[in-house]
């Protein structure tokens, strides 16, 4: 199997949990934080999911404008254009909202591309070299497993435990 197979498969594994982790969840449910410590879930799905949008569109397409601001979704939501939450305080995460249901739509529309941007990918395409500030430069592949699938993974183990601390369904398996 090449790379690129599998790191297509594994996202789109990854995108289903996704969607499954947070698409039944309540307005109190998305914002609930065990003692009021800690993200929420609806901040750290919009972390989440703005990075992947930032890294496989504007990072490793060349800077093309993310899905985020070519749909217009931060208009469309009252949010910022480019923040993703990184460097927030924990007041300016706490404080955070998340659209839904329609922000399923913005969610979606980030996988789908992801996915369609990983079927044209080749392997030398993998080796090609990119900066992600402030992690510096780092080839192609590394952006996708660091930032996409163990960022995404770990981002989804945090949504997954706050789940089970509000006594509801946990992974899908």
């Amino acid at each position: 199997m090449s790379l690129v197979t599998a790191l297509s498969e594994t996202l789109r594994g990854l995108h289903t949990q996704w969607n499954e982790a947070v698409g039944d969840l309540t307005p109190e449910q998305l914002v609930w934080r065990p003692d009021g410590r800690g993200n929420h879930i609806a901040f750290t799905t919009w972390h989440y999911v703005r990075t992947e949008d930032n890294v496989v569109r504007f990072i490793l397409q060349d800077r093309r404008p993310t899905v985020w601001i070519e749909g217009g979704w931060d208009q469309k939501f009252g949010l910022d254009r480019v923040a993703q939450g990184t460097g927030w305080t924990p007041e300016q995460a706490a404080a955070f909202r998340l659209p839904m249901p329609d922000w399923m739509q913005y969610q979606r529309a980030v996988w789908k591309d992801c996915e369609e941007y990983l079927s044209k990918l080749s392997e030398a395409d993998l080796e090609k070299s990119v900066r992600i500030n402030p992690l510096g430069e780092m080839p192609a592949r590394r952006a996708l497993v660091n930032i996409c699938l163990t960022h995404g993974h770990t981002h989804l183990g945090e949504v997954y435990h706050l789940r089970a601390l509000m006594g509801l369904k946990t992974t899908p398996v």
